[in-house]
């Protein structure tokens, strides 16, 4: 630069030739050219650039035109940037020093800018005159380490938010959010899942979704928006530089120049070879695809493809968690059912035999061997159920295929259900049309699929038919059995094959079952090289579907037979269409049973009353119903049944029993749910209950007991343990109700004595007052007789009197009030009846009142404008009235107090108004007690039995006086009286 600036031809700048420059320059000058920091030098009023070796790469391709040149010349596209900082030095003489400043110097080929970032000092360089005749700029630029360490943050920041993320979508979620926030380097970016031959949009930042630089899907092939097959099918990235021409301007993230590039590169999703990632990264404007730039990018793709495989690898692994745990939790309720299912006919077969035992002879006959007899049958059907899907599974079925008369054959299955179909209230509407040619299935396994369907269709639908078709669809055989039942919910279709799977929320005529029916069916239909769907509709019903290939080419050659059978016959309907007929009928009575078991009487010494009880039972199987009735029967004859939960809780809330025995395992409302819905009713909370179930063990009983039951009895039980379980219950829930009743007595009586005390207290207190003062005025009377006085006049003997006068009458009105309470308390009023005017009858109680009044500083009105006339007890209305006015005046002291009088559609109503402090609303009902009182009893006098013997009065005429809040303070007492009693005789 020294030479360069030797060979410049000054003579045309304004610096002038060298020989003429200051020495100051030259000082300048030298000390830059020989300095290993990047300086420039600004020189005099126009600022003409001199620099050294070191900032040449700085200026870029500005160099060599820059050297000499004014500064907002040579610098036109940073000065608005520059220009400022170095005239505010020059201003106030003071260094600048700026710390990664951002300054996009265009120094790449055509003037275009670039990004980069500097640490540089503005310094005033004095001349010789004292004046700052120049600028040094030092600066260091740092644009590599502020790129470098923003790019870093992006992807630390990425895999942080990706870290916690268990799902794919998640890691979406996170690349969007974290992108959105890295414009700088990304200006925009697309995440594009591309399966098969299509592509979809997962993640998108800095453009809107739906554009035409962004659509949501592609066909995976080469398009004209983005070239999606060229990654996928190289597995390598692909630089796009003709976005403009593609897409038109896009946007540059936070530069005014748009992104005219992007790079394409692959994101493997895992072990997942069908399925591969696009990122579609749009490249900074300011920024060169460098190495360093494309390692970025690589970087981010390969951390995101790392993200992916973790977050699958989570979910799959979740996956087979969650599989393991429906299986482990189907497998439980499968064995649960089982261990019901079992347990249930045990217990029918075991007890008639037990109680056969204890007869001579020791003989089973009658009903109770058929009993036992369709309960074997029971257990042989469900053993050879689980045994044929326990060999679907293990593979080892092994199936003969024979031509059939499929049609025919399946009438014939169908027919079969038709005396259980009409028992239920149902129609059974048989469809099957000869086909036109044999069907090759084998008879046994087709036979177990069209029973399943129909002992499914018989025990959840309640009303209308169950429809049999067979037809012949596209070279198939079709068979639809349709039921209008309850249907089942939308989102419980896709598991009604699954083994084990009970669908929850369908109810059905029993919960009888292990659940593992319709995968049978399912598996038989497979091995037939067919299929079988489900449609339904909660409330309405459900369509099961199976459809048989025809011919011979799906089966295996060596199970065929070619001979066409003679028309198989049904040889498992029998037990079938038994249990259905079960479900919808009371197999037996409980009467047959009961006459042949033993006699259990109640024990000489057990009271009387247990005999008496009634005994709610409560199972869905009706067998057991039976058996269980006729056991209670000859101790406990009021036994009455429930089918399920719903029922029973219906049935209690009713008429509530004294002991429920109830099966756990029940449609609509199970045991348990028996058990909390009582335990929740304050009518049925003291009901005992035990609980009848299948599943043994010390967990089973401890949750049975936490349920809220009494006790727990397991199947199968002996009738002796039963008989005494419930006579226990009921005798410790006759003495819990002999307890509950003694501690109502108990309290009752404690109350009755603490009303009393009370009361003596009140009236010893109120008696007091009246007796006192007639005591001082007999005494001063006679001392005033015995020791004539001058100042003893006639008229002051005459008001001694009249206030002795005053007293007895007020102790008259409190023996009149105690000798009321004792009538009002032992019996009925007996009213004397008259023709009473109430206007006239309350003008007389306000016209007794007004001296009261007075005394309480009060203004009382009274509203009678009409005869009211009624056949009423006079003295009565008058003690009534008289009752309420008092009242008012004592707690409305010194404010106005209102009597009002009205008629009104053959009623009539005695109003009393008073403004003072009024009744709180929890004391409202409180002050119609007997005794009771809304203040304390030293505020005022009284009994507290005003208003009690007024409410009295007023439903002896057959009204009632209720109390509302007076408008603006103060209660209104008002008694509604009819007008239209009959007179007596």
């Amino acid at each position: 630069m020294g030479a360069m600036m030797r060979a410049h031809d000054w003579s045309t700048n304004s610096l002038g030739p060298l020989e003429q420059w200051p020495q100051s320059l030259r000082t300048s000058v030298s000390t830059m050219l020989r300095s290993p920091y990047p300086i420039i030098l600004f020189w005099g009023p126009e600022l003409r650039m001199l620099y050294n070796d070191p900032f040449r790469p700085i200026l870029g391709a500005k160099h060599p035109q820059t050297l000499g040149a004014r500064g907002s010349e040579a610098l036109v596209e940073e000065w608005g940037q520059l220009g400022p900082l170095i005239q505010r030095a020059q201003d106030t003489g003071e260094p600048i020093y700026i710390v990664d400043g951002n300054v996009n110097f265009a120094r790449r080929p055509g003037g275009l800018r670039e990004e980069s970032y500097f640490t540089w000092s503005y310094n005033p360089t004095i001349g010789e005159s004292g004046e700052i005749a120049g600028m040094f700029a030092i600066a260091s630029e740092t644009t590599r380490q502020v790129v470098g360490d923003r790019r870093l943050a992006i992807l630390r920041e990425l895999s942080i938010r990706t870290a916690l993320d268990k799902t794919v979508e998640g890691i979406f979620r996170s690349l969007e959010a974290v992108l959105a926030q890295a414009a700088h380097d990304v200006p925009f970016a697309l995440l594009y899942r591309v399966k098969a031959d299509q592509a979809r949009l997962v993640s998108c930042a800095g453009l809107e979704r739906g554009t035409a630089a962004a659509p949501v899907t592609l066909a995976a092939g080469d398009t004209p928006s983005w070239p999606l097959a060229s990654v996928t099918g190289t597995r390598q990235e692909v630089l796009l530089e003709d976005l403009a021409q593609r897409f038109g301007p896009l946007p540059g993230g936070p530069w005014p120049e748009p992104t005219t590039r992007a790079l394409l590169l692959p994101v493997p999703m895992g072990a997942d070879t069908d399925t591969l990632a696009v990122l579609v990264a749009g490249l900074s404007p300011l920024r060169a695809l460098d190495d360093e730039y494309r390692g970025f990018l690589q970087l981010l793709a390969r951390q995101l493809a790392a993200s992916i495989s973790s977050a699958r690898a989570y979910e799959e692994e979740k996956q087979r968690a969650e599989e393991l745990a429906r299986l482990d939790a189907a497998k439980t309720a499968f064995f649960s059912n089982v261990s019901h299912e079992f347990r249930t006919p045990l217990t029918l077969i075991l007890g008639p035999v037990e109680d056969a035992l204890t007869k001579t002879p020791k003989a089973l006959e009658g009903e109770p061997l058929e009993l036992v007899r369709r309960n074997a049958l029971r257990l042989f059907k469900m053993v050879n159920t689980l045994l044929d899907f326990s060999r679907m599974e293990a593979g080892r079925a092994q199936a003969r295929y024979a031509p059939v008369d499929l049609a025919s054959f399946t009438t014939s299955l169908a027919s079969a259900f038709q005396s259980a179909v009409e028992s239920a209230g149902l129609r059974l509407v048989v469809d099957c049309p000869p086909l036109p040619e044999p069907v090759y299935v084998d008879p046994e396994m087709w036979e177990k699929v069209v029973l399943n369907l129909l002992s499914n269709a018989v025990k959840y639908t309640y009303h209308g038919e169950i429809r049999v078709s067979l037809r012949w669809e596209d070279a198939q055989a079709v068979l639809r059995v349709q039921d209008t039942g309850v249907g089942i919910p939308e989102e419980e279709l896709p598991r009604v094959f699954e083994r084990f799977y009970r669908v929850r929320v369908t109810q059905g005529r029993s919960h009888e079952g292990t659940g593992i029916g319709l995968a049978l069916v399912q598996e038989l239909v497979k091995l037939h090289g067919g299929g079988v769907g489900v449609t339904s509709q909660l409330g309405q019903g459900t369509t099961f579907t199976v459809r048989l290939p025809g011919g011979t080419a799906h089966l295996p050659p060596e199970r065929v037979e070619r001979t066409l059978r003679p028309g198989p016959v049904p040889t498992g309907a029998a037990l079938f269409v038994e249990e259905a007929r079960r479900w919808a009928t009371e197999v037996i009575t409980p009467d047959a049973l009961g006459d042949d078991l033993p006699p259990e009487p109640l024990s000489p010494e057990a009271p009387p009353e247990l005999a008496r009880s009634r005994i709610l039972l409560v199972d869905d199987n009706a067998d057991l119903r039976a058996y269980v009735t006729g056991l209670l029967k000859h101790g406990f004859p009021h036994v009455e049944t429930a089918r399920n939960g719903q029922d029973a809780l219906e049935q209690a809330r009713a008429r509530p029993p004294d002991l429920i025995l109830s099966d756990v395992m029940m449609p609509v409302l199970d045991g348990f749910g028996l058990v909390r819905a009582l335990r929740a009713d304050e009518r049925t909370r003291a009901i005992p209950i035990i609980l009848l179930s299948a599943r043994a063990g010390d967990e089973a009983t401890v949750e049975g007991l936490k349920s809220g039951a009494d006790d727990y009895l397991v199947k199968p039980f002996s009738a002796r343990e039963l008989l005494v379980r419930v006579r226990t219950q009921l005798d410790m829930a006759r003495v819990r109700r002999e307890v509950a009743r003694n501690e109502v007595e108990k309290d009752s009586l404690r109350e009755s004595l603490r009303t009393r005390d009370e009361f003596l207290r009140l009236v010893s207190h109120e008696l007091r007052t009246p007796v006192s003062a007639l005591s001082l005025n007999v005494q001063s009377l006679v001392r005033s007789l015995d020791v004539p006085d001058a100042d003893v006049t006639p008229e002051a003997t005459r008001v001694k009197a009249l206030t002795t006068e005053k007293h007895l009458q007020r102790l008259s009105r409190l023996v009149e009030q105690l000798v009321d309470v004792s009538e009002f308390v032992t019996g009925p009023l007996d009213l004397s009846r008259e023709e009473v005017d109430l206007a006239r009858l309350a003008a007389s109680v306000v016209a007794r009142s007004r001296e009261r009044a007075l005394r309480a500083d009060c203004v009382l009105t009274l509203e009678a404008p009409l005869p009211v006339v009624g056949r009423f007890d006079r003295a009565r209305l008058e003690q009534l009235l008289d009752s309420l006015v008092d009242n008012a005046l004592k707690f409305g002291t010194g404010r106005p107090v209102e009597v009002r009088v009205a008629r009104a559609a053959g009623r009539v109503s005695l109003a009393v108004r008073d403004h003072g402090d009024g009744v709180g609303q929890e004391d409202q009902e409180r002050v119609f007690g007997r005794f009771e009182r809304a203040v304390p009893a030293n505020h005022h006098g009284g009994f507290g039995v005003g208003l009690w013997m007024a409410r009295h009065i007023a439903e002896a005429h057959g009204g009632s006086i209720h109390l509302e809040r007076t408008e603006g303070g103060g209660a209104t007492f008002t008694t509604v009286l009819p007008l239209d009693v009959p007179p007596e005789g």
